[in-house]
């Protein structure tokens, strides 16, 4: 997968990047985000694309001066279990670390993924309140969640 590019979406890529995901917000898997919201913080958003093309990104969303989340996740799926879900998570982390994050947390279906780029799973109840009642309230799921909560110290 040497041709996937990735780098900053750009505002006209939210309607590609809302198609991408529109299976996953529909199965309940990723919160749905409105194309306003997805355009105030395009800067969070990290895009893999395959010839001009969205195949995956993922959003780096800055809790606090310490800590971050890796969160809406997406690779389509005709390009997943080769390394580029990885690809977009460790840009992700390199980004936090370079805005002097010391953690970085994630809610996912997707335990091992993560724990292979060294993330370790934490109890739901350390996660901070603003994550929960910012997004987690908004989830169909909620308040039955069965993600799983992890974090990585960088």
């Amino acid at each position: 997968m040497e041709n996937i590019k990735y780098s900053k979406p750009l505002v006209y890529d939210i309607e590609a990047m809302q198609n991408l995901v529109s299976p996953e917000v529909e199965k309940g898997l990723i919160l749905y985000r409105t194309p306003s919201e997805m355009a105030t913080t395009i800067r969070s958003y990290i895009v893999a694309k395959d010839q001009g093309q969205i195949i995956g990104f993922v959003a780096l969303h800055i809790h606090s001066v310490t800590l971050a989340e890796v969160r809406s996740l997406i690779v389509k799926e005709e390009y997943r279990k080769v390394g580029i879900g990885q690809n977009l998570v460790k840009r992700a982390l390199d980004e936090a670390s370079a805005l002097g994050l010391k953690e970085v947390l994630t809610l996912t279906y997707h335990k091992s993924l993560f724990e292979k780029i060294g993330f370790h799973e934490i109890p739901k109840e350390s996660i901070p309140e603003q994550k929960i009642w910012a997004d987690c309230i908004r989830c169909k799921h909620f308040p039955i969640c069965d993600e799983v909560s992890l974090i990585i110290k960088l």
